[in-house]
């Protein structure tokens, strides 16, 4: 998405102040109102921003290398929950192969962090949201023989 040079601009106007209020963006913009920021950014910026956890307005990781370019060395800022601060710990590396939600899950027990599912799906998605992990879609792993079954004896084990 090609960026005007009207929310270029903004967007840049966001990266310097963030975290920042819509009533800063506003006084910034010459705008009437929150209201009217808030449409701005969803209408115009709705890829590059997300709000915190405070519900302060942040640009997104991309958003910061697309306005300061990619030789950047501006350290990003994010306020994220224990859990969070847990799977950023663990999670593969942006070189690394990607994991699943239940990959991270079992990386999170290994080192002491007994969470549900749903919590670290959910961490994992808001963590997304502000950029700081990527999700690729990938399809369920599948499995089948590897060798014909009169090729194999099979023997059961006591349990």
């Amino acid at each position: 998405m090609t960026l005007s040079e009207e929310a270029r601009e903004r967007l840049a106007d966001i990266v310097e102040l963030q975290p920042t209020k819509n009533s800063e963006l506003q006084e910034r913009w010459g705008m009437d109102s929150g209201s009217e920021v808030h449409q701005y950014l969803e209408s115009e910026l709705k890829e590059h921003y997300y709000r915190d956890d405070n519900s302060l307005i942040c640009a997104t990781p991309e958003a910061t290398t697309l306005i300061d370019g990619a030789d950047s060395d501006r350290i990003q800022t994010v306020t994220v929950t224990p859990l969070q601060q847990a799977i950023v710990d663990v999670i593969a590396g942006p070189d690394e192969e990607s994991q699943s939600v239940v990959a991270v899950l079992h990386a999170l027990r290994d080192v002491g962090e007994d969470r549900e599912t749903d919590e670290v799906r959910s961490a994992l998605r808001s963590l997304a949201d502000k950029g700081i992990v990527e999700t690729i879609q990938k399809t369920v792993p599948t499995f089948r023989l590897a060798v014909a079954r009169d090729e194999l004896d099979i023997e059961l084990a006591e349990e």
